[in-house]
């Protein structure tokens, strides 16, 4: 990206949980002139420097590549998790809507595109060390949100092959909380009528231990400081695993509420959760469950070295304050992450 002030970013998912993040942090860069945030409603949120446009990436009609005019990045964030039910869905929103995103950066001249991969693109691999971006990006091709991301992996290969003059970044990074997606990640994951103020350390007889269940975590505010960095670096180029320390298992979150891990295997747990699924009474299905058992630990070297990235917030840290909005009914001023206690 040019030095000079002025700079266009046009970010799509602009009002979701890394959307809100990023689009606040460019607004706050002097060296950037317009934020274009793209989304399906547009919000009453103002910030400085940033004008909106109401987009539906699923929708054929819609004219990305005149909105891309004249940017200098765009940054792809737009996500659909829901409908589990209907992965025919998503596959629009997210692959379909995608691939427009990438023909439309293509045929307006954007010279970067910042993509939103994530650690759900990678094969299974090991809890006990970490992988690098090297790691395959086949997904784990019963679960629609891995399918997915894998499949992107495979169309942005094409893409680079077609277009070496575009700046392709991937960011692959692990679960991402703060405080104001907790009433938005509520409903994603655990439904509607999930209350939010349920999730008291009191409350739980014990903590589930499944078998393989050791995952990454960081604060969405540092993904979108790496977001950043990828903006306005012209070297980098590729993928970059983002994640905070330490990873996530039965004995730290049992340390972090005060409950007693019990061994509970992994049969039992898919078991209750394809239960609760099927009967339509939790939103994550149960081949999320299998992926997220299987995804490896990251290395996140490259960031550190080549972007001059770094978690300001330990794993421990962003589940505390998660946790604190899950229980306040946190939220923030787009209708994505609209704040709610119950329902």
């Amino acid at each position: 990206m040019s030095s000079a002030t002025g700079s266009k970013i046009v970010i799509t998912g602009a009002t979701g949980n890394v959307g809100t993040s990023v689009v606040r942090l460019l607004s706050e860069d002097p060296e950037v002139g317009t934020v274009l945030g793209l989304a399906r409603r547009i919000p009453d949120w103002s910030p400085a420097k940033t004008e909106w446009a109401a987009v539906d990436l699923a929708s054929e009609q819609s004219d990305l590549t005149s909105h891309f005019a004249d940017a200098d990045a765009v940054v792809h964030l737009a996500w659909a998790f829901q409908p589990t039910h209907d992965p025919a869905t998503t596959w629009r929103t997210n692959v379909l809507g995608s691939i427009r995103v990438f023909e439309a950066v293509a045929a307006a001249g954007v010279p970067a595109l910042v993509h939103a991969s994530s650690v759900g693109a990678y094969s299974p691999g090991p809890k006990n060390h970490a992988v690098d971006e090297s790691w395959p990006t086949h997904g784990w091709p019963d679960a629609a949100y891995c399918r997915e991301k894998a499949y992107l992996e495979r169309a942005l290969d094409t893409f680079e092959r077609d277009h070496p003059g575009i700046r392709v970044v991937r960011m692959r990074p692990a679960f991402l909380f703060k405080r104001e997606s907790a009433s938005e990640q509520r409903r994603i994951f655990g439904g509607r009528f999930l209350p939010g103020p349920a999730a008291r350390p009191e409350l739980l007889p014990f903590l589930p231990d499944v078998p393989g269940l050791r995952v990454q975590a960081l604060h969405t505010d540092d993904a979108a400081r790496a977001y950043r960095l990828a903006v306005r670096s012209a070297d980098a180029r590729g993928a970059f695993n983002l994640a905070a320390e330490p990873p996530v298992d039965a004995e730290l979150l049992g340390e972090l509420l005060g409950v007693r891990p019990v061994r509970l295997p992994r049969a039992a747990a898919r078991s209750a959760i394809a239960a609760a699924w099927g009967m339509r009474l939790l939103p994550a299905s149960p081949h999320l469950f299998d992926a997220v058992l299987r995804l490896p630990v990251m290395d996140c070297t490259r960031a550190r070295v080549e972007l001059g990235w770094g978690a300001t917030r330990t794993a421990t840290e962003v589940l505390e304050e998660f946790l604190r909005g899950l229980r306040q009914g946190a939220g923030a001023d787009t209708e994505p992450m609209r704040g709610r206690k119950v329902g």
